[in-house]
């Protein structure tokens, strides 16, 4: 019966060794993080697009950083904005604003820990460090 269960315990070691790491749920600070960049992105990809509406160069710089403070009243203004009400892009946008300050102010209020509060910060991003091959 002892060689049963060692081969068992092996089996199973085994087998977990072999599933990725990524099979982790995600937590509150990786899901704000990954939705914070996805906002981002799009914002970026909604400002260079070639059938942007004259409206789009109104709106405010969503710009994110979850690790400053000033995020909140980033997300509050943009979902506000009054313009560009017309474009599907923009409410697809502020509906992912809206749902990132939700999560921010409700479900992962006590897991996050804001490194600054310098509003600034937000308004000009910092590039990316450039990789070298």
């Amino acid at each position: 019966k002892l060689p049963r269960m060692k081969m068992l315990l092996l089996l199973i070691a085994l087998l977990s060794a072999a599933l990725p790491a990524s099979t982790a749920p995600p937590t509150c600070y990786s899901r704000v993080l990954s939705l914070s960049k996805e906002i981002t992105e799009s914002f970026k990809d909604l400002q260079t697009s070639k059938t942007m509406d004259s409206c789009v160069q109104t709106l405010p710089r969503l710009y994110l950083d979850i690790h400053n403070y000033c995020v909140l009243a980033k997300l509050r203004d943009f979902v506000a904005y009054p313009g560009c009400d017309r474009v599907a892009e923009v409410n697809e946008l502020k509906e992912k604003a809206r749902s990132l300050y939700t999560i921010l102010i409700s479900y992962c209020r006590r897991d996050l820990v804001f490194l600054t509060d310098d509003c600034n910060a937000l308004e000009i991003p910092i590039s990316p460090p450039i990789e070298h091959s």
